[in-house]
């Protein structure tokens, strides 16, 4: 029989994926609420959570936050839809699945768009990004993920910043598992939009995509967007003259992305976030190896969002049945995604801490040896 279940305070398993992630009570209860789409508390709710966004990244009286409805992958589709003109040409830095989306995207809409790639277990590089822009003037636009949670790598966002500035071109930038657990300044990374979403390192809940926008370069957008619903441009001046939502907006999913932000202050912000997370990939790091096994990336490449681990040698090892008899535990871990090798992930980000990490732990040796499995290294070094 399995040990007794490890559940959060909501009797939920906790979850260590890279999104939808465990809430905090009161995110959760904060939704027990129904407001108005034009009610001025609502108003208030979303100017409030506009300020505080920006906040974020420090861009008071230089950048805008635009939300929208929907995922994250919503508002990535629409910051490249807004951003990148008729004319335009995106070049997409790849090295994960989150790269090959916009890939997609491009290809589904018809934006004139090239690819630089490298392998998922390897950071972009910024040498290379300039070369590339120097050797095609017809780019306008970069796109880079900040953490490519495919692997779990740390792109340097910064440095392919200044290499796209000092080539006289714009970057757009898809933070979405890293926003407010890593540093980003607008006063020091130059970038014409940067989205996120409330179910990430914010610890909200899904439904709310979010734009962060210098504002000169999203007053430059107006007309590019060929879809009304993910016009940013739209979106934005139809907020700033009203502080409403153009259709219908998640008000209850709003309420708790409020609550989270209140929450994410009471934490200290980033630097507060930031080393909670950084304390659990410690932590699931070193028990991780301890126990046998081996990370995908080296230290010095992996963010503190999701570690990925590489499958065991023991044929008594089965993904599923590992999966299930955590999940049985109250723990919820994610399957690979990566075409370098075979691999699973296990996230540190949302409402978890020491004691989740240790218990997520304490369930992973529990399981190994009902299994019967002893040896963890991958089949590379065994």
């Amino acid at each position: 029989m399995p040990a007794k279940p490890s559940l959060s305070p909501t009797n939920d398993p906790w979850l260590l994926t890279p999104g939808p992630l465990t809430t905090s009570p009161t995110v959760k209860q904060a939704m027990l609420h129904d407001l108005g789409s034009r009610d001025h508390g609502f108003i208030a709710v979303n100017r409030r959570m506009r300020e505080r966004l920006v906040g974020i990244i420090n861009g008071q009286g230089s950048h805008v936050a635009v939300p929208l409805q929907g995922s994250g992958t919503f508002v990535v589709e629409a910051m490249i839809a807004t951003f990148l003109p008729a004319s335009g040409k995106l070049l997409v830095l790849v090295n994960g699945a989150y790269g090959r989306r916009m890939i997609k995207m491009c290809e589904v809409a018809g934006h004139d768009h090239a690819a630089l790639e490298w392998a998922e277990d390897q950071p972009v590089d910024p040498a290379r990004v300039e070369a590339a822009l120097a050797a095609d003037p017809t780019i306008s636009h970069v796109a880079v993920v900040h953490c490519e949670t495919t692997s779990g790598v740390l792109n340097p966002v910064k440095a392919v910043a200044e290499a796209v500035q000092r080539q006289g071109r714009r970057l757009l930038v898809d933070a979405m598992s890293a926003f407010g657990a890593l540093a980003l300044d607008a006063r020091e990374v130059p970038f014409d939009a940067l989205v996120a979403s409330s179910n990430k390192c914010l610890e909200g809940v899904p439904g709310i995509g979010f734009c962060l926008a210098r504002q000169a370069a999203l007053e430059e957008t107006k007309g590019n967007c060929p879809v009304l619903s993910f016009d940013l441009y739209d979106q934005w001046t139809s907020m700033e003259a009203n502080g409403q939502w153009r259709f219908t907006p998640p008000t209850h999913a709003i309420l708790a992305f409020d609550q989270a932000l209140a929450e994410y202050e009471a934490e200290g912000g980033q630097p507060g976030r930031g080393g909670r997370y950084a304390d659990n990939c410690r932590v699931l790091v070193e028990g991780m190896r301890a126990l046998g096994f081996e990370t995908l990336l080296p230290d010095r490449l992996q963010a503190p969002i999701i570690v990925t681990f590489l499958m065991p040698v023991d044929p008594k090892f089965h993904f599923q049945t590992f999966y299930d008899r955590l999940r049985e535990r109250g723990f919820v871990i994610y399957p690979g995604k990566l075409t370098v090798a075979d691999t699973f992930r296990i996230g540190c980000i949302g409402r978890l801490g020491r004691p989740e990490m240790e218990g997520a732990l304490a369930a992973i040796r529990d399981v190994l040896g009902e299994l019967g499995v002893t040896r963890c290294a991958p089949r590379a070094a065994a």
